[in-house]
């Protein structure tokens, strides 16, 4: 019986119950119970993972958590490292957009923090500049929204202070900075200003 113990551990690839987790396509989760359910004959190990804020309840075939991209709340040094990511300049590829939100979709979908910290740098808008389209907004705020509920299972600390962690580190960006002072940009191309004006 020994054997079958260890076998069942390891199959579990290092998850417990009770421990939080991301799961690729739908963000932090927890593990709310690991069980058993005959399907077609076989029996099968599953983690019971429960997204609180998305009342949903997902079953994971304890064997396919790794293939199906689980895995263990990011370290954080990881998440640091994130907040750095967004202080960073964007980078966004001239090609067309549908492209572009298939490339931003395939981020948000990995479970890769970093992956996904890249999509909120590249799609945030300050007052400033133009506002993004439906489906800008709408990557923008998935992407948001997983880091937000990564960093604040990570650091312990609520949602509403992840946020503002993120909004802080946002701000340090070169183009932000640009942004914060507009006249003096202004005064330097006058002329240019005044034919458009005309």
């Amino acid at each position: 019986m020994t054997t079958a113990k260890k076998t069942t551990t390891a199959g579990r690839q290092g998850f417990k119950t009770g421990e939080a987790v991301v799961y690729p396509a739908h963000g932090v989760g927890r593990i709310t119970a690991i069980e058993e359910q005959e399907i077609a004959g076989y029996k099968l190990e599953l983690f019971v993972v429960s997204f609180e804020k998305d009342k949903m309840v997902l079953r994971v075939p304890t064997a396919k958590a790794n293939s199906v991209g689980m895995r263990k709340l990011a370290e954080p040094e990881l998440v640091k490292k994130a907040l750095d990511v967004l202080t960073g300049r964007a980078r966004i590829k001239r090609t067309m957009w549908s492209r572009r939100a298939q490339e931003y979709e395939a981020k948000i979908n990995s479970g890769d923090l970093l992956a996904v910290t890249e999509v909120v740098r590249d799609l945030f808008r300050s007052e400033a500049q133009p506002e993004q389209s439906y489906s800008e907004r709408q990557l923008y705020e998935a992407a948001l929204d997983r880091i937000v509920r990564e960093i604040s299972s990570v650091n312990r600390i609520t949602e509403t202070e992840a946020l503002k962690l993120i909004e802080q580190s946002l701000a340090k960006s070169p183009r932000r900075a640009k942004e914060a002072e507009p006249e003096a940009e202004a005064e330097g191309e006058g002329d240019d200003i005044q034919e458009v004006a005309a």
